[in-house]
């Protein structure tokens, strides 16, 4: 194996990586603030992911079809927490678990009924739909570098407005102590629910990006969620830079592990996980528990 072969699977274990991070930070976000275990957070990738399918076909863009699917994906997840998740602040953990785990039913049913049991594919955009050499014999899509470039980018908003903004300190403080930020007198409901539709966009959007370089399929949402649930464990639950690191860690080790031990591609991420683990239950930049 030359030098291509490993330049070629580290560029596609960083692009996972970012897709990953994209969804971990939203789901990282939503519990460290909120303390809701959400397991439909899955389910707005995969409704980021159909959305981007449908919509593609009818305006004949991809680039015409994100402004329009996040903007919906982002109203789903602001009635969805309206409605039903605002009740949860105060809950059991296990309450949490049967409400979202029954959000994950009705995604599921919806998308079912509107697009079916098959698997679709959704066309690159014209523009990146080429690829750049890198040998004689290699090269890489230019679809799947956009995809890295464009979540670098908004991973670096995203710590810059958690760093830098009245909304990113309310956060970080709620992180820490929800109780102290209801005793300054910010508005928690208004707080949790712009959280809630920050990470729920996060997790559309990655769905939408991820859409032409993966297969849009029943179930995607929930493959994602399992792996980005072992992203938070690695980085530390409520820790972006958590998240990212982890991400970054399991996209490098997926990608890498799919490529030269394809028997054990399956079982790499966990085993990653629980050697961490062994190292640093509370991950790589989480708080030790009291």
């Amino acid at each position: 194996m030359d030098i291509s072969f490993y330049v070629i699977q580290a560029l596609n274990g960083i692009q996972y990586g970012f897709l990953l991070f994209l969804v971990a930070s939203g789901l990282t976000l939503v519990f460290g603030v909120m303390g809701i275990i959400n397991l439909a957070h899955g389910s707005f990738f995969m409704m980021g992911a159909y959305l981007a399918l449908w919509l593609a076909r009818h305006t004949g863009s991809l680039f015409s079809a994100l402004p329009i699917a996040l903007l919906f994906a982002t109203a789903v997840a602001f009635l969805a927490e309206r409605l039903a998740f605002r009740h949860l602040y105060r809950r059991r953990h296990l309450d949490h678990v049967l409400l979202t785990y029954g959000f994950i039913l009705i995604f599921n049913e919806l998308q079912r009924i509107l697009w079916g049991n098959d698997v679709h594919s959704v066309p690159a955009p014209d523009l990146l739909a080429g690829s750049i050499p890198l040998t004689a014999t290699q090269s890489y899509p230019v679809y799947r570098i956009f995809i890295s470039i464009v979540c670098l980018g908004v991973a670096f908003g995203l710590a810059v407005a958690i760093r830098s903004t009245r909304f990113g300190m309310a956060i970080r403080a709620g992180v820490v102590n929800r109780e102290m930020v209801e005793a300054l007198g910010i508005d928690t409901n208004k707080l949790f629910a712009a959280v809630f539709c920050l990470g729920a966009g996060l997790a559309a959007f990655a769905g939408m990006i991820a859409a032409p370089v993966e297969a849009v399929y029943p179930g995607i949402g929930e493959t994602f969620l399992i792996v980005s649930f072992v992203v938070v464990v690695i980085g530390g639950i409520g820790s972006l830079r958590g998240a990212f690191v982890g991400a970054m860690a399991i996209g490098l080790a997926d990608a890498f592990g799919k490529a030269l031990m394809p028997q054990f591609a399956g079982i790499g991420i966990y085993a990653v996980m629980a050697a961490l683990l062994l190292w640093r239950p509370q991950g790589l930049f989480g708080e030790k528990q009291a």
